[in-house]
């Protein structure tokens, strides 16, 4: 441990190096994450807002998916609208408080999406596996634990973790090579051993993503296995399509997290950590509604019927004015 004259331990701020640190490219990388930004924020709260309005969608698996949107429009708002500020104005600061509370914030949210789809799996394996137990099994008291235990999850790992993180003295570089106040980043600063600390949060990672990932696997196994003794060839094709398509989002949801968390310091490199950290805190967001959802017959009807229902009014009210 250096003397007090190596690191600072005022509440400084901290300066980011970013995304957007290449001229040549930071334009184009400007354009396509406020894309995707502005995406994932509309794709959410349309879901959000279908399945609370439409009746159809009133099931525990919509349930379930608009909890889904909520955490990722929260998730991607503690991050891209940062970046995308810094950007405009040209500053690439952030306040001690400020990380902190990025920090926090952001562990919640992705340690209660890491639980919340693992157990929507369990969800789709009750629902074609047993069926007929489904009513008893997913009922509306079961949906409202899963939120709370997911919710709770993300919290304690919030809490544990962020004042640990950030009560460490960090030096006096404080040129955080990310986009983000992530973990592994932040203590790249800090002035002191950190590998017990490291090692604490590598077994709370193992807990966050090895075993919901375990029960995704798992019961997309028995979903598949359950699948292909469907006599109907059609819905063999239908199945194997919508479990690959959640498969491919949850594996680089999970992997991703699992490179930044999970692999020895080592292996990473600054430029690596900053793709893989896209993928699961601004890729993931957008996908989900759009591979869950959208791309669902139950939600382009209910869509269609709300479209419907809002042209029909105004008819009604243009009608009423042209009298």
């Amino acid at each position: 441990m250096g003397s007090m004259e190596e690191y600072n331990t005022s509440s400084t701020d901290f300066t980011f190096l970013g995304l957007f640190n290449r001229k040549e490219t930071s334009g184009l990388l400007f354009a396509i994450i406020s894309i995707i930004f502005f995406t994932a924020l509309m794709a959410n709260g349309v879901m959000i807002f279908l399945i609370h309005t439409d009746s159809h969608l009133h099931t525990p698996m919509y349930f379930l998916l608009s909890h889904l949107s909520f955490i990722d429009m929260m998730y991607i708002s503690t991050i891209v609208p940062k970046m995308l500020v810094d950007y405009l104005l040209d500053q690439r600061t952030i306040t001690f408080v400020g990380c902190t509370a990025q920090h926090f914030l952001y562990l919640t949210l992705v340690g209660a999406e890491f639980f919340l789809l693992g157990l929507m799996a369990y969800d789709r394996y009750v629902a074609i596996c047993n069926p007929l137990r489904y009513p008893i099994l997913m009922s509306h008291r079961v949906c409202w634990m899963i939120i709370a235990g997911s919710w709770f999850g993300g919290s304690l790992d919030g809490f544990l973790l962020t004042p640990i993180t950030m009560s460490f003295p960090f030096c006096n570089s404080r040129e955080i090579n990310h986009f983000f106040c992530e973990a592994p980043a932040v203590l790249k600063l800090a002035c002191t051993d950190t590998t017990l600390y490291e090692t604490v949060m590598y077994v709370c990672c193992v807990l966050m993503l090895l075993i919901p990932f375990s029960v995704v696997i798992a019961s997309y196994a028995q979903i598949l296995t359950t699948v292909h003794r469907m006599s109907s060839v059609e819905g063999r094709k239908k199945a194997f399509a919508t479990c690959s398509s959640h498969m491919t989002v949850v594996t680089l949801f999970y992997g991703a997290a699992m490179y930044t968390y999970m692999l020895p310091h080592s292996y990473h490199r600054p430029e690596q950590d900053k793709v893989f950290s896209v993928f699961y805190t601004i890729l993931t967001p957008m996908l989900n509604p759009l591979i869950y959802s959208l791309r669902n017959k139950d939600v382009t009807g209910a869509m269609k019927r709300v479209l419907g229902s809002i042209f029909s009014q105004e008819a009604i009210i243009l009608a009423k004015i042209i009298r």
